[in-house]
Protein backbone atom coordinates (compact mmCIF):
# COMPACT_ATOMS: atom_id res chain seq x y z
CA UNK A 1 0.00 0.00 0.00
CA UNK A 2 1.15 3.22 -1.01
CA UNK A 3 1.86 6.11 1.88
CA UNK A 4 -1.48 7.98 2.03
CA UNK A 5 -1.63 11.51 1.53
CA UNK A 6 -3.66 12.58 4.50
CA UNK A 7 -0.46 11.82 6.75
CA UNK A 8 0.62 15.04 5.37
CA UNK A 9 -1.80 17.16 6.46
CA UNK A 10 -2.46 16.86 10.51
CA UNK A 11 -0.40 19.42 12.44
CA UNK A 12 2.90 17.91 13.78
CA UNK A 13 3.76 16.35 16.39
CA UNK A 14 0.71 13.98 16.39
CA UNK A 15 0.93 10.59 17.58
CA UNK A 16 -0.48 7.62 14.78
CA UNK A 17 -1.79 4.31 15.24
CA UNK A 18 -1.01 2.04 12.26
CA UNK A 19 -4.59 -0.24 12.28
CA UNK A 20 -2.78 -3.39 10.32
CA UNK A 21 -0.40 -4.15 12.70
CA UNK A 22 -2.66 -3.09 16.24
CA UNK A 23 -4.56 -5.99 14.64
CA UNK A 24 -1.92 -8.08 13.97
CA UNK A 25 -0.59 -8.02 17.47
CA UNK A 26 -4.02 -8.50 19.16
CA UNK A 27 -4.44 -11.34 17.10
CA UNK A 28 -1.41 -13.21 18.00
CA UNK A 29 -1.90 -12.81 22.12
CA UNK A 30 -5.10 -13.67 22.36
CA UNK A 31 -4.95 -16.75 19.45
CA UNK A 32 -1.96 -17.99 22.11
CA UNK A 33 -3.30 -17.68 25.01
CA UNK A 34 -6.80 -19.02 24.32
CA UNK A 35 -4.84 -21.93 22.72
CA UNK A 36 -4.03 -22.64 25.94
CA UNK A 37 -6.93 -22.08 27.91
CA UNK A 38 -7.09 -19.43 29.32
CA UNK A 39 -8.56 -15.91 28.44
CA UNK A 40 -7.10 -12.48 27.89
CA UNK A 41 -8.11 -9.72 30.35
CA UNK A 42 -6.31 -6.98 28.31
CA UNK A 43 -5.01 -3.86 30.20
CA UNK A 44 -6.22 -0.29 28.68
CA UNK A 45 -3.85 1.67 29.94
CA UNK A 46 -1.06 1.94 27.03
CA UNK A 47 -4.09 3.73 24.44
CA UNK A 48 -6.66 4.88 27.24
CA UNK A 49 -9.01 4.31 24.23
CA UNK A 50 -12.53 3.46 23.94
CA UNK A 51 -12.24 3.52 20.11
CA UNK A 52 -9.23 1.07 20.46
CA UNK A 53 -10.80 -0.88 23.07
CA UNK A 54 -13.58 -2.25 20.71
CA UNK A 55 -10.96 -4.01 18.91
CA UNK A 56 -9.95 -6.07 22.36
CA UNK A 57 -13.32 -6.34 24.00
CA UNK A 58 -16.48 -8.07 21.73
CA UNK A 59 -18.47 -7.65 24.72
CA UNK A 60 -19.96 -5.25 27.33
CA UNK A 61 -18.73 -7.69 30.13
CA UNK A 62 -15.55 -8.98 28.45
CA UNK A 63 -12.85 -9.08 31.21
CA UNK A 64 -10.82 -5.69 31.01
CA UNK A 65 -7.81 -3.79 33.12
CA UNK A 66 -7.62 -0.18 34.14
CA UNK A 67 -4.77 1.61 36.09
CA UNK A 68 -7.26 4.76 37.11
CA UNK A 69 -10.65 5.07 38.10
CA UNK A 70 -10.82 7.87 35.22
CA UNK A 71 -10.34 4.93 32.74
CA UNK A 72 -12.84 2.98 35.13
CA UNK A 73 -15.18 5.35 34.27
CA UNK A 74 -14.53 6.50 30.91
CA UNK A 75 -14.88 2.90 29.96
CA UNK A 76 -18.26 2.57 31.82
CA UNK A 77 -19.47 5.37 29.74
CA UNK A 78 -18.36 3.75 27.01
CA UNK A 79 -20.68 0.58 27.89
CA UNK A 80 -17.97 -1.82 29.48
CA UNK A 81 -18.75 -3.66 32.47
CA UNK A 82 -15.93 -5.96 34.09
CA UNK A 83 -13.28 -3.96 34.99
CA UNK A 84 -10.53 -4.71 37.24
CA UNK A 85 -8.44 -1.57 38.72
CA UNK A 86 -4.96 -2.78 38.97
CA UNK A 87 -3.50 -0.78 41.34
CA UNK A 88 -4.11 -0.87 44.70
CA UNK A 89 -6.77 0.84 46.40
CA UNK A 90 -6.39 4.23 48.42
CA UNK A 91 -9.09 4.22 51.08
CA UNK A 92 -10.22 7.69 49.77
CA UNK A 93 -11.06 6.60 46.38
CA UNK A 94 -13.53 3.89 47.34
CA UNK A 95 -16.18 6.38 47.12
CA UNK A 96 -15.80 6.59 43.35
CA UNK A 97 -15.39 3.11 43.40
CA UNK A 98 -18.80 2.51 44.79
CA UNK A 99 -20.46 5.16 42.12
CA UNK A 100 -19.28 2.61 39.78
CA UNK A 101 -20.56 -0.60 41.06
CA UNK A 102 -23.91 1.28 42.07
CA UNK A 103 -24.26 1.67 38.21
CA UNK A 104 -23.78 -1.84 37.85
CA UNK A 105 -20.27 -1.76 36.97
CA UNK A 106 -18.78 -5.45 37.83
CA UNK A 107 -15.61 -3.46 39.13
CA UNK A 108 -13.12 -5.18 40.94
CA UNK A 109 -10.12 -3.35 43.42
CA UNK A 110 -7.01 -4.78 44.15
CA UNK A 111 -5.02 -4.60 47.70
CA UNK A 112 -2.19 -6.34 49.69
CA UNK A 113 -2.40 -4.79 52.95
CA UNK A 114 -4.34 -5.21 56.29
CA UNK A 115 -5.37 -1.89 56.61
CA UNK A 116 -6.91 -1.18 53.02
CA UNK A 117 -8.78 -4.46 54.18
CA UNK A 118 -10.06 -2.61 57.03
CA UNK A 119 -10.72 0.89 55.04
CA UNK A 120 -12.57 -1.00 53.01
CA UNK A 121 -14.74 -2.90 55.61
CA UNK A 122 -15.53 -0.07 57.04
CA UNK A 123 -16.85 1.92 54.01
CA UNK A 124 -18.89 -0.88 52.84
CA UNK A 125 -20.50 -0.95 56.55
CA UNK A 126 -21.15 2.54 55.95
CA UNK A 127 -22.60 2.89 52.56
CA UNK A 128 -23.83 -1.08 52.16
CA UNK A 129 -22.18 -1.52 49.19
CA UNK A 130 -20.69 -4.90 48.37
CA UNK A 131 -16.66 -4.94 47.01
CA UNK A 132 -15.07 -7.41 44.39
CA UNK A 133 -11.43 -7.53 45.48
CA UNK A 134 -8.44 -9.17 44.30
CA UNK A 135 -5.41 -9.93 46.54
CA UNK A 136 -2.16 -9.16 44.74
CA UNK A 137 0.31 -12.15 44.84
CA UNK A 138 4.23 -11.36 44.84
CA UNK A 139 5.87 -13.94 42.41
CA UNK A 140 8.89 -12.17 41.69
CA UNK A 141 9.93 -9.49 44.20
CA UNK A 142 9.28 -6.98 41.92
CA UNK A 143 7.12 -4.06 43.72
CA UNK A 144 4.17 -5.19 45.69
CA UNK A 145 2.06 -7.70 46.86
CA UNK A 146 2.17 -10.86 49.19
CA UNK A 147 4.45 -13.62 48.68
CA UNK A 148 2.26 -16.76 47.94
CA UNK A 149 3.79 -18.94 50.97
CA UNK A 150 3.51 -16.07 53.35
CA UNK A 151 0.41 -16.53 56.24
CA UNK A 152 -0.39 -12.89 55.67
CA UNK A 153 -1.93 -13.59 52.34
CA UNK A 154 -4.12 -16.52 54.30
CA UNK A 155 -5.23 -13.80 57.19
CA UNK A 156 -5.74 -11.24 54.27
CA UNK A 157 -8.25 -13.50 52.48
CA UNK A 158 -9.57 -14.11 55.90
CA UNK A 159 -9.93 -10.26 56.78
CA UNK A 160 -11.44 -9.53 53.42
CA UNK A 161 -13.87 -12.35 52.48
CA UNK A 162 -17.55 -11.60 53.54
CA UNK A 163 -16.21 -7.82 55.26
CA UNK A 164 -18.41 -5.77 52.90
CA UNK A 165 -16.36 -7.63 50.46
CA UNK A 166 -16.21 -10.90 48.07
CA UNK A 167 -12.80 -12.50 47.54
CA UNK A 168 -12.93 -12.84 43.60
CA UNK A 169 -9.21 -13.16 42.86
CA UNK A 170 -5.61 -13.32 43.05
CA UNK A 171 -3.49 -11.14 40.91
CA UNK A 172 0.26 -11.53 40.37
CA UNK A 173 2.28 -9.25 37.25
CA UNK A 174 5.78 -11.13 36.66
CA UNK A 175 7.44 -7.65 36.37
CA UNK A 176 10.68 -8.60 36.78
CA UNK A 177 10.32 -10.10 33.19
CA UNK A 178 10.83 -6.73 31.31
CA UNK A 179 14.47 -7.44 32.78
CA UNK A 180 14.87 -10.90 30.86
CA UNK A 181 17.59 -10.89 27.57
CA UNK A 182 16.60 -14.59 26.70
CA UNK A 183 13.85 -16.48 25.28
CA UNK A 184 14.40 -19.19 28.33
CA UNK A 185 14.67 -16.50 30.94
CA UNK A 186 11.20 -15.35 29.77
CA UNK A 187 9.91 -18.79 29.74
CA UNK A 188 10.80 -19.08 33.25
CA UNK A 189 9.86 -16.19 34.39
CA UNK A 190 6.17 -17.57 33.14
CA UNK A 191 6.45 -19.93 34.96
CA UNK A 192 7.51 -18.82 38.25
CA UNK A 193 4.33 -16.45 37.56
CA UNK A 194 2.02 -19.13 36.91
CA UNK A 195 3.03 -21.53 40.02
CA UNK A 196 3.36 -18.59 42.54
CA UNK A 197 -0.52 -17.88 41.58
CA UNK A 198 -1.65 -21.34 41.50
CA UNK A 199 0.11 -21.80 45.06
CA UNK A 200 -1.73 -19.12 46.46
CA UNK A 201 -5.14 -19.98 45.17
CA UNK A 202 -4.98 -23.48 46.54
CA UNK A 203 -4.22 -21.87 49.89
CA UNK A 204 -6.66 -19.89 49.74
CA UNK A 205 -9.05 -22.08 48.72
CA UNK A 206 -8.45 -24.22 51.32
CA UNK A 207 -9.83 -21.69 53.49
CA UNK A 208 -13.09 -22.24 52.03
CA UNK A 209 -13.29 -18.99 50.31
CA UNK A 210 -14.05 -20.08 46.63
CA UNK A 211 -11.66 -17.41 44.99
CA UNK A 212 -12.69 -18.24 41.73
CA UNK A 213 -10.43 -16.28 39.26
CA UNK A 214 -6.42 -16.47 39.31
CA UNK A 215 -5.12 -14.01 37.05
CA UNK A 216 -1.68 -13.54 35.79
CA UNK A 217 0.37 -11.31 33.38
CA UNK A 218 2.96 -9.06 31.64
CA UNK A 219 3.15 -8.73 27.75
CA UNK A 220 6.68 -10.60 27.93
CA UNK A 221 5.28 -13.41 30.10
CA UNK A 222 2.01 -13.90 28.42
CA UNK A 223 3.61 -14.44 24.91
CA UNK A 224 6.51 -16.98 26.24
CA UNK A 225 3.58 -18.78 28.24
CA UNK A 226 3.38 -22.76 27.90
CA UNK A 227 1.11 -23.52 30.05
CA UNK A 228 -1.77 -22.27 31.69
CA UNK A 229 -3.60 -25.22 33.45
CA UNK A 230 -5.87 -23.84 36.18
CA UNK A 231 -5.00 -19.59 35.49
CA UNK A 232 -8.37 -17.77 34.64
CA UNK A 233 -6.71 -15.11 32.97
CA UNK A 234 -4.07 -13.22 30.73
CA UNK A 235 -3.01 -9.33 31.55
CA UNK A 236 -1.42 -7.90 29.30
CA UNK A 237 -1.31 -4.32 27.99
CA UNK A 238 1.86 -2.63 25.70
CA UNK A 239 1.46 -5.58 23.33
CA UNK A 240 -1.27 -4.20 21.41
CA UNK A 241 1.21 -1.76 19.63
CA UNK A 242 4.86 -2.69 21.21
CA UNK A 243 7.52 -0.59 21.45
CA UNK A 244 11.35 -0.31 21.35
CA UNK A 245 12.20 -1.95 24.81
CA UNK A 246 9.95 -4.92 24.16
CA UNK A 247 11.56 -4.99 20.82
CA UNK A 248 15.07 -5.47 23.06
CA UNK A 249 13.35 -7.79 25.50
CA UNK A 250 12.58 -9.97 22.45
CA UNK A 251 8.73 -9.67 22.32
CA UNK A 252 7.90 -8.35 19.00
CA UNK A 253 9.82 -7.07 15.83
CA UNK A 254 10.80 -3.72 14.47
CA UNK A 255 7.85 -3.94 11.94
CA UNK A 256 5.18 -4.91 14.80
CA UNK A 257 5.55 -1.31 16.92
CA UNK A 258 2.11 0.15 15.67
CA UNK A 259 2.63 3.50 17.36
CA UNK A 260 4.88 6.17 16.18
CA UNK A 261 5.23 9.70 16.35
CA UNK A 262 5.01 12.38 13.63
CA UNK A 263 7.25 14.76 13.09
CA UNK A 264 8.49 17.46 10.77
CA UNK A 265 11.99 18.54 10.17
CA UNK A 266 12.50 22.01 11.08
CA UNK A 267 16.28 23.00 10.35
CA UNK A 268 20.25 21.77 10.87
CA UNK A 269 23.31 22.81 12.39
CA UNK A 270 25.66 21.15 9.54
CA UNK A 271 28.81 21.91 11.38
CA UNK A 272 27.43 19.43 14.52
CA UNK A 273 25.54 17.17 11.57
CA UNK A 274 22.18 17.60 13.72
CA UNK A 275 18.97 18.11 12.41
CA UNK A 276 15.97 19.53 14.04
CA UNK A 277 12.37 18.46 14.56
CA UNK A 278 9.06 19.11 16.05
CA UNK A 279 8.64 16.90 18.94
CA UNK A 280 10.93 17.31 22.20
CA UNK A 281 9.97 15.25 24.95
CA UNK A 282 6.38 16.41 25.19
CA UNK A 283 5.91 14.42 22.47
CA UNK A 284 7.91 11.37 22.94
CA UNK A 285 7.84 11.62 26.60
CA UNK A 286 11.34 11.44 28.43
CA UNK A 287 11.22 7.69 29.41
CA UNK A 288 14.64 6.50 27.90
CA UNK A 289 13.81 2.75 28.48
CA UNK A 290 16.26 1.28 26.14
CA UNK A 291 19.33 3.03 27.81
CA UNK A 292 19.64 0.25 30.09
CA UNK A 293 19.14 -2.72 27.03
CA UNK A 294 21.60 -3.95 25.03
CA UNK A 295 20.49 -1.40 21.64
CA UNK A 296 20.00 2.10 23.29
CA UNK A 297 17.66 4.18 20.60
CA UNK A 298 17.68 7.25 22.45
CA UNK A 299 14.89 8.55 22.59
CA UNK A 300 13.42 7.04 19.27
CA UNK A 301 14.14 5.14 16.11
CA UNK A 302 13.61 7.57 13.27
CA UNK A 303 11.69 6.23 9.91
CA UNK A 304 10.49 7.59 6.86
CA UNK A 305 6.67 8.17 6.27
CA UNK A 306 6.64 4.70 4.97
CA UNK A 307 7.40 3.12 8.63
CA UNK A 308 10.93 2.15 7.49
CA UNK A 309 13.49 2.73 9.77
CA UNK A 310 16.78 4.70 8.70
CA UNK A 311 19.68 2.45 9.46
CA UNK A 312 21.27 3.44 12.84
CA UNK A 313 19.38 6.74 12.97
CA UNK A 314 17.73 7.67 16.63
CA UNK A 315 16.27 10.88 18.09
CA UNK A 316 19.27 11.81 20.22
CA UNK A 317 18.64 14.73 22.32
CA UNK A 318 15.10 16.50 23.09
CA UNK A 319 13.83 19.79 24.51
CA UNK A 320 10.09 20.58 25.31
CA UNK A 321 9.18 21.12 22.02
CA UNK A 322 11.92 20.56 19.56
CA UNK A 323 14.32 17.52 19.29
CA UNK A 324 17.72 16.73 17.71
CA UNK A 325 18.84 13.71 15.24
CA UNK A 326 22.47 13.74 15.95
CA UNK A 327 23.97 11.98 12.91
CA UNK A 328 27.57 10.03 13.77
CA UNK A 329 30.46 11.20 11.55
CA UNK A 330 30.72 8.16 9.58
CA UNK A 331 26.38 7.71 9.25
CA UNK A 332 25.82 6.70 5.34
CA UNK A 333 23.37 9.50 5.89
CA UNK A 334 23.78 13.60 6.19
CA UNK A 335 22.03 16.69 7.64
CA UNK A 336 21.07 17.31 3.55
CA UNK A 337 19.32 13.85 3.31
CA UNK A 338 16.67 15.39 5.88
CA UNK A 339 15.17 18.80 3.88
CA UNK A 340 13.09 21.39 6.24
CA UNK A 341 9.70 20.81 6.04
CA UNK A 342 10.54 16.50 5.57
CA UNK A 343 7.72 14.20 7.94
CA UNK A 344 9.36 11.65 9.60
CA UNK A 345 7.76 8.76 12.13
CA UNK A 346 9.75 8.23 15.44
CA UNK A 347 9.17 4.67 17.08
CA UNK A 348 9.19 5.09 21.17
CA UNK A 349 10.64 3.76 23.63
CA UNK A 350 7.50 3.21 25.94
CA UNK A 351 4.01 3.21 24.10
CA UNK A 352 2.13 3.89 27.57
CA UNK A 353 4.52 7.43 28.30
CA UNK A 354 4.79 8.29 24.63
CA UNK A 355 0.64 7.50 24.16
CA UNK A 356 0.01 9.56 27.51
CA UNK A 357 1.48 12.87 25.79
CA UNK A 358 -0.98 13.02 23.30
CA UNK A 359 -5.26 13.53 23.97
CA UNK A 360 -5.95 12.04 20.48
CA UNK A 361 -4.37 9.71 18.14
CA UNK A 362 -4.55 9.46 14.46
CA UNK A 363 -5.64 5.84 13.13
CA UNK A 364 -3.86 5.07 9.58
CA UNK A 365 -6.37 2.17 8.77
CA UNK A 366 -5.80 -1.01 6.78
CA UNK A 367 -7.51 0.29 3.91
CA UNK A 368 -5.75 3.59 3.46
CA UNK A 369 -8.42 5.85 5.29
CA UNK A 370 -7.64 7.85 8.66
CA UNK A 371 -9.74 7.46 11.87
CA UNK A 372 -9.62 9.79 15.11
CA UNK A 373 -9.49 7.88 18.53
CA UNK A 374 -9.60 9.99 21.58
CA UNK A 375 -7.88 9.43 25.14
CA UNK A 376 -9.22 8.90 28.65
CA UNK A 377 -7.34 11.62 30.37
CA UNK A 378 -7.00 12.15 34.19
CA UNK A 379 -6.92 9.68 37.29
Amino acid sequence: MTTPRWLNAPETPYLLIDESRYVRNITRLYTHVEGLGSQVRPHLKTLRSPEAARYLLKHPDSPATVSTLAEAEGFADAGYTNILYAVGIAPHKLARAAKLIKRGVNLHLLLDTPEQALALADYARQHEVVFSVFIEVDCDGHRGGLPPDREALVALARAVHGNGAVLTGLMAHAGESYGCRTDEAIRQAAQNECDAIRLAGRRVRELGIPCPVLSVGATPTAHFSTELAGITEVRAGVFTTFDLVMKNVGVCEIDDIALSVVTTVTGHNRDKNWVFIDAGWMAMSRDRGTASQATDYGYGLVCNMAGQPYDGVCLSITNQEHGIIALSADASLTTEDFPVGTRLRILPNHACATAAMHSVYQVLMRDGQQRTWNRITGW
